[in-house]
C-alpha cells in the first residue's frame, strides 16, 4: 500500500473516530456518513464477488426475519453474514429458543455455516447497544488507521463489548485485525470468526482486483466539436 493511500486510509480514520466520539458524547447510535467516499481500492479489498455480496446481504434479511419470529417479543438476535457464514449474537430467553433460531437460519438456501453465538439471558439495553455501536466504529477506524490492513476485509459484530471479527484473511491478518481491536477502549474480548486464506490466494486476489480496478478507470476520448 503507497504512501498516498495510507495517508487517506488514515485521515478517513480520523474522520470516522471523531463522528463516533461525537455521538458517544450525545448518547446517540453512530451513523457513518462516509461510505460513499470509500470507492476505488477501498472498495476493491472486499474480497467477495458482488454476487456473494448481494447474495450475503439476502441471507442476512431472511435470516433477521426468522430470529425476528422465532425469539419472540422476548428476545433480541443480531444476524451477520460474510461469505455464506452466519454468525448469531443477542439474547434470548431459553436454550430451546437459541437452537430453534440457528436451526431455522441454517436452513436458508446457501447458507454454508451458522455459528451460534445468542445468550440466554434478558435482552441487553439500549444503552449496552449504542455502546456497542460505538465500539464498532471505533474498530473500524482502529482498521483504517493500520497501514497493513484493508478495513472492507472484515466485518466487526459487537455484543455487550465482545467484538467478532468476520472475514477472508490470511492469519497474519486475523492475528494483527484481532490484536487492534483487543486495543479498543470498551473492547471486552475479541472472537475471530474468519475463514483463513493463504497468502498466496492473498495475493492473486490482489492482482485481480487491480487489474479490475485499472480496467475500469479508462478515460473516456473527449467529443469531438464540429465546424
Amino acid at each position: 500500500m503507497n504512501n498516498a493511500n495510507f495517508q487517506w486510509k488514515n485521515a478517513l480514520a480520523k474522520i470516522m473516530l471523531a463522528g463516533a466520539l461525537s455521538c458517544s458524547l450525545t448518547a446517540c447510535v453512530p451513523v457513518m456518513l462516509v461510505s460513499g467516499a470509500v470507492g476505488g481500492g477501498m472498495a476493491a479489498s472486499d474480497r467477495r464477488t458482488v454476487g456473494m455480496q448481494t447474495e450475503d446481504k439476502v441471507i442476512t434479511l431472511k435470516g433477521e426475519n426468522i430470529a425476528a419470529k422465532t425469539s419472540g417479543e422476548n428476545g433480541h438476535v443480531n444476524v451477520a453474514c460474510f461469505n455464506r457464514k452466519v454468525l448469531l449474537t443477542g439474547e434470548v430467553d431459553s436454550e430451546a429458543t437459541k437452537q430453534a433460531v440457528a436451526n431455522e437460519i441454517s436452513s436458508i438456501e446457501n447458507v454454508q455455516a451458522v455459528v451460534n453465538e445468542i445468550a440466554v439471558m434478558a435482552p441487553s439495553t439500549i444503552g449496552s447497544r449504542s455502546n456497542d455501536s460505538l465500539i464498532t466504529s471505533k474498530v473500524s477506524a482502529s482498521f483504517l488507521a493500520e497501514k497493513d490492513l484493508y478495513s472492507h476485509a472484515f466485518k466487526t459484530v459487537t455484543e455487550r463489548g465482545t467484538v467478532y471479527l468476520m472475514g477472508r484473511v490470511t492469519e497474519r491478518e486475523g492475528n494483527h485485525a484481532a490484536q487492534v481491536a483487543s486495543g479498543v477502549s470498551g473492547v471486552q474480548q475479541v472472537v475471530k470468526v474468519f475463514e483463513y486464506i493463504t497468502e498466496e490466494e492473498l495475493q492473486k486476489m490482489t492482482v485481480v482486483q487491480q487489474t479490475e480496478k485499472n480496467n475500469s478507470s479508462w478515460d473516456a476520448p473527449p467529443d469531438e466539436i464540429g465546424d
